[in-house]
């Protein structure tokens, strides 16, 4: 595919953007046959509408585009779906719409994975964007949420640890960061005992490792960014059945969004100094697999009764952020598509965040609406703390059932091992687009990491 946004070319059809307010006067600037076109095909700038016009000479002239009454950017997401292959430029819009966000949010829209289909997808549609240092700005996100998508779409066969590690390894050279990696039984020595006892069953060529980038100025504010990178889940010797493991190439999804949303922020030079950590593990199964009712040891020196193996990501996230804690960061953001009760409480399209600073979470509630990427607050319900009491170890890994809220169950599990000098954020995302709608491919997908781009451009541009 050809880039969705461009700063030059030679020529790009116009797209007139408009509301039903200023229908009539779109349709009175076209000739008599086009009018007449646009009228049968019952065009009345709703919402999503697109309806390609024609020129005298047969080519396309123009593209009405209907934004419905409240012109939203966002709306331009499933506009590419509607067009052919090409360059088109945003020539008429309300003065008030935010052609950035329009602009990002037609970039989104044009994301295909074609990477195993024998008929590769054609070029899709681009937008000429003039103003190049916005041009510059949305394709960058764009190309971090696009490769993010990437990861999860692309199976586990290829997107094993050391892929993983090799992309890590390219975001690093491409900025100048500095990759630190921990892989096999050298985790026992370097105290990420967790990570190891997640993911020694696998395959020597699929070994554990801790992956970590270091990129900024050291005199700049700490940010620590953690995803969680569960190549495949089988859920370990607890098995998954085979529905609940159909779609476990995407556990790695913390991972993938940790790393696109550390790419984004290396691009933009925004001015903090930059860790990016993630823990990758395949849950595999094997004589050497961790058992239920093992008791494993932590890098924060908690000892952890497991109560379930698939309950897996929490562990290895638990030597991650004591890591980050070891940092002394003024922030510390997890990622991870961590459980199936986040998706029972708010479905695939709205994911929970966790944290006790009610500043930073009101400014992320507000980015998230800004930039379309919605998220919802849960709390860290003090009162089902005691559901992680074990009676062997310091806590365990699948709460009791009493406590039923396995999501927030889940956060207080990691609040334990998270940094407590600075602000701590969690994120229960699914990475998932489970059908296709328009804009939004069905498949990967990227969740709050343009609401995060946006908070910490704020805080730190």
């Amino acid at each position: 595919m050809t880039d969705p946004i461009l700063d030059t070319a030679d020529s790009a059809t116009p797209i007139h953007a408009i509301g039903p307010d200023k229908l009539e006067a779109a349709l009175g600037a076209l000739h008599p046959l086009a009018r007449a076109m646009a009228t049968q095909a019952k065009f009345e700038a709703k919402a999503g509408q697109a309806l390609a016009i024609p020129g005298e000479d047969g080519g396309v002239d123009r593209i009405l585009f209907g934004l419905g009454a409240k012109a939203d950017p966002w709306s331009f997401r499933g506009l590419p779906t509607k067009l052919s292959s090409g360059a088109y430029r945003i020539a008429e819009a309300p003065a008030d719409l935010d052609t950035r966000k329009a602009a990002l949010a037609f970039a989104l829209g044009t994301y295909r994975f074609g990477r195993y289909k024998q008929a590769q997808p054609g070029d899709g549609p681009s937008l000429l964007v003039e103003d190049a240092a916005m041009a510059t700005a949305v394709r960058s996100i764009a190309h971090a949420c696009a490769l993010a998508r990437d990861m999860v779409n692309t199976p586990a066969n290829d997107m094993g640890p050391l892929q993983l590690e090799a992309i890590a390894r390219e975001i690093a050279q491409q900025y100048g960061a500095t990759l630190t990696t921990v892989v096999g039984d050298a985790l026992l020595e370097e105290n990420y005992p967790a990570v190891h006892a997640v993911g020694r069953a696998a395959v020597e060529a699929r070994s554990p490792r801790m992956l970590e980038i270091a990129w900024g100025d050291p005199t700049h504010p700490l940010v620590v960014i953690v995803g969680k990178g569960v190549v495949f889940d089988t859920g370990g010797l607890d098995i998954k059945p085979s529905a609940g493991m159909r779609q476990m190439k995407k556990d790695m999804g913390g991972a993938a969004h940790a790393l696109a949303l550390g790419r984004m922020i290396m691009a933009a030079r925004l001015a903090v100094r930059l860790v990016v950590i993630t823990p990758v593990v395949e849950n595999a199964i094997s004589g050497d697999a961790m058992r239920p009712g093992d008791v494993l040891a932590s890098r924060k020196g908690l000892s952890i009764e497991v109560g379930n193996t698939d309950a897996e990501g929490r562990l290895i996230l638990a030597d991650a952020l004591t890591r980050a804690a070891e940092l002394d960061p003024v922030l510390t953001i997890d990622l991870a598509t961590l459980t199936g009760a986040a998706r029972a409480a708010l479905g695939p399209q709205l994911p929970p965040f966790y944290t006790d600073d009610d500043g930073l979470a009101a400014d992320l509630a507000r980015h998230a609406e800004d930039q379309a990427d919605h998220l919802w607050r849960m709390p860290l319900w003090k009162g089902y703390e005691d559901a992680l009491d074990s009676d062997i170890a310091d806590l365990k890994n699948d709460p009791d059932g009493w406590a039923q809220a396995g999501s927030v169950t889940a956060a207080l599990f990691l609040k334990r091992f998270a940094p407590t000098t600075g602000a701590w954020i969690h994120f229960d995302i699914f990475a998932w687009n489970p059908r296709a709608r328009p804009g939004y491919l069905a498949g990967g997908e990227a969740q709050a990491i343009r609401a995060l781009f946006a908070l910490l451009s704020e805080r730190y541009g």
